[in-house]
C-alpha cells in the first residue's frame, strides 16, 4: 500500500482531493431534474465507487486485496457508514435547497472533527490550528447571512447530517491504524448502492435514469473515488480536525465552478459569498504556512 516517507507531502495530497470534490456541485447542477432520481444517482455513483476502490486496491496489493475486508473491524465498519450517510444526504440537501447552503453545512466539518476527535480520540488541537479554523468560521458567517434566507429547512438538516456523517469517517481514519483505509471507503460506496437498491425495488423504480444522467452519475462516482483515495492517503499524517479544515477547498472550489461563466452556470456569487471565501481561503493559506515553515507537527500536542 502505498504510504508518505514526508508528512508535508500531505498537504497538497489533501488539498488536490478538495478541489476535485468541488465539481461535485457543478457535475449536480447538469442533471436533468436531480430531485426526481437521487436513488438512482446514488445507486450508479455507489457502485462506481466501489468497483473503481477495489481496482485500485487489486493494483496495489494483488488478488490477496479482498482479505482487507476481514480486517476491516468497528473502525471501518463506522467509518464506511458514516461516509455512506454523508454520501446519500448530500444529494438529498442539494436537492432541497441551494448549493451554496449545502456547501456551507460542510463547511461545519472541521469543527464536527474537532469535537468528536477530542471526545473520542483525545486530540489536543494546537493554538494555531484554532486561529485558523475561527478565521474560516468567520467567512462562513459572512456567507450565512447572504444565504439563509433562502434555506430550506430540510435540505439544510441533510446537510448538518452529510457534515456529520463526513466527520465520522475522517475520525475513524485515525482511529485506529491497521484499519484497512481504501476498503472503509469501498464499503461506503457499496452501502449506498445496496440501500438504494433495496429503495428502488421496493419503490418499482427504473434502476438507471438517462444516459446523459448516468454519465454524469459515473463521472460524480469517478471524482468521488479519485479524491477519496488521495483523502485517505493524507490522512494518515494529518490529524482529523486539520484535515477537514483543508479540504475546505471543496467550499471554495465548488461556488467557483458554479461562477465561472466559460463553464456554462454562471451563478454569479454574492458579495458576502465572495468575503466569505476569501476568509476560508485565507485561513487554509495560514495552515499551510505554518506547517511548512515549522519542523515540528503541529496537529498533536
Amino acid at each position: 500500500m502505498f504510504e508518505l516517507k514526508n508528512p508535508r507531502v500531505a498537504i497538497p495530497i489533501v488539498l488536490i482531493a478538495g478541489v476535485l470534490w468541488s465539481f461535485g456541485p457543478y457535475v449536480v447542477k447538469h442533471i436533468d431534474q436531480p430531485e426526481l432520481v437521487p436513488w438512482q444517482y446514488l445507486f450508479t455513483r455507489g457502485i462506481v465507487i466501489f468497483l473503481l476502490l477495489n481496482l485500485f486496491l487489486f493494483l496495489e496489493e494483488g488478488k490477496v486485496f479482498y482479505k482487507n475486508y476481514f480486517k476491516l473491524g468497528l473502525s471501518g465498519i463506522a467509518g464506511g457508514t458514516g461516509l455512506a450517510i454523508a454520501m446519500i444526504t448530500f444529494i438529498w440537501s442539494i436537492t432541497n435547497t441551494t448549493a451554496a447552503i449545502t456547501l456551507l453545512c460542510l463547511a461545519a466539518m472541521p469543527f464536527i472533527t474537532a469535537l468528536l476527535g477530542f471526545l473520542f480520540l483525545k486530540e489536543k488541537i494546537s493554538v494555531n490550528v484554532w486561529l485558523a479554523i475561527l478565521v474560516a468560521t468567520a467567512g462562513i458567517i459572512v456567507m450565512a447571512f447572504e444565504s439563509s434566507g433562502k434555506s430550506s429547512f430540510v435540505g439544510f438538516i441533510f446537510g448538518i447530517v452529510s457534515a456529520i456523517g463526513f466527520s465520522i469517517f475522517s475520525v475513524s481514519l485515525r482511529w485506529k491504524k491497521e484499519t484497512p483505509k481504501f476498503t472503509t471507503v469501498a464499503i461506503a460506496g457499496l452501502i449506498c448502492f445496496l440501500f438504494s437498491f433495496i429503495i428502488i425495488y421496493m419503490n418499482g423504480s427504473n434502476f438507471l435514469s438517462s444516459s446523459k444522467n448516468e454519465s454524469l452519475f459515473a463521472l460524480h462516482g469517478t471524482l468521488v473515488s479519485i479524491g477519496l483515495i488521495l483523502y485517505s492517503i493524507g490522512s494518515k499524517n494529518i490529524p482529523a480536525a486539520e484535515l477537514t479544515l483543508l479540504s475546505l477547498t471543496e467550499i471554495v472550489g465548488g461556488i467557483f465552478w458554479v461562477w465561472l461563466p466559460i463553464l456554462g452556470i454562471n451563478e454569479i456569487p454574492s458579495t458576502n459569498t465572495i468575503i466569505g471565501g476569501f476568509l476560508i481561503l485565507m485561513s487554509l493559506i495560514y495552515y499551510s504556512l505554518i506547517i511548512q515553515s515549522n519542523r515540528r507537527f503541529i496537529g498533536l500536542n
